[in-house]
């Protein structure tokens, strides 16, 4: 069970990872639909950090589980937040969102079930 939960937290570290760095470079895409659930410009950076927070909790997690159990939570709170946003203002861009969710939920299960 602990080489799923290494996988599925090393899969969504990267996600999380990538999705930080479209943030900070301002990538035009990630740009628009911050702006289309109404993320004011100076909030971006703080979403990017809380989301390398998170990849960076879900890879100690896999040496102490605790921390993952902590961050898989961290992540999914994040994302039932960014899923709210989309709803909010009724964006149909919700897919990205949405399946990290439950990647992040599938991790918490993992990460419990193998600790």
């Amino acid at each position: 069970m602990f080489l799923v939960t290494a996988i599925v937290s090393v899969v969504l570290a990267a996600a999380l990872a990538m999705s930080a760095g479209a943030k900070l470079t301002r990538k035009a895409d990630v740009i628009a639909s911050m702006h289309t659930v109404e993320v004011p410009d100076d909030k971006i950076p703080l979403l990017a950090y809380v989301e390398i927070a998170g990849a960076v909790g879900l890879i100690v997690g896999l040496f102490w589980w605790p921390i993952g159990v902590l961050a898989a939570l961290g992540v999914i709170a994040y994302f039932v937040g960014a899923v709210g946003a989309h709803l909010r203002v009724s964006d149909r861009q919700i897919a990205p969102a949405a399946v990290l969710l439950i990647v992040a939920f599938v991790t918490l299960v993992v990460r419990i079930a193998s600790a």
